[in-house]
């Protein structure tokens, strides 16, 4: 008997064909056994095409397992990349701040030593007058027998109690 492989009309026309001729024949055991065969191979088509959308429906599943546990790996990399990114930026903190209090203690102690030079100058120029002044004393004493007898011991003590400020150093005083 004539069966067809294909599909669509041709698969319809030769069915109808071969109906046609049993029917021709007059046997209605034929037709019934054209039938059974035409479902049986449509049941064993019907099977195979099952069986490879299981397979591929697997190996989609498989895909995308794979593709999780490489997500999973991924992710794992990029939070510990993470971490370790926040222990450096808490450790540049950290320094960031040690860094800013001492620049601020040294600009203090800049602040402290300017003062210091300050005093000195001004200091300098009055103690330049005073030794100027005591210098003149020291030359009147020797001829000015007003003046009273003034020797280069009590010089000392008189530079000191004439401009103290001079010998006394803010900064080390505290």
């Amino acid at each position: 008997m004539a069966s067809s492989s294909g599909s669509g009309s041709t698969g319809s026309l030769s069915t109808a064909a071969a109906m046609a001729m049993a029917a021709a024949s007059g046997t209605e055991e034929e037709m019934r056994a054209l039938m059974e065969q035409r479902r049986a191979k449509r049941m064993l088509s019907n099977r195979e095409s099952a069986r490879r959308s299981r397979m591929r429906k697997q190996r989609h599943l498989d895909d995308l397992a794979a593709q999780a546990a490489h997500l999973r790996r991924e992710n794992a990399h990029v939070a510990a990349a993470l971490g370790l990114t926040a222990r450096g930026l808490q450790a540049v903190d950290a320094e960031n701040a040690v860094l800013r209090t001492q620049a601020a203690e040294l600009a203090a102690r800049l602040h402290s030593l300017n003062d210091i030079i300050a005093c000195m100058s001004a200091s300098n120029n009055t103690a330049a007058a005073v030794a100027l002044t005591v210098a003149a004393a020291a030359t009147a004493t020797t001829t000015d027998p007003f003046l009273g007898g003034f020797d280069g011991a009590s010089l000392d003590d008189y530079l000191f109690r004439s401009s103290p400020e001079m010998f006394m150093f803010p900064a080390l005083q505290s």
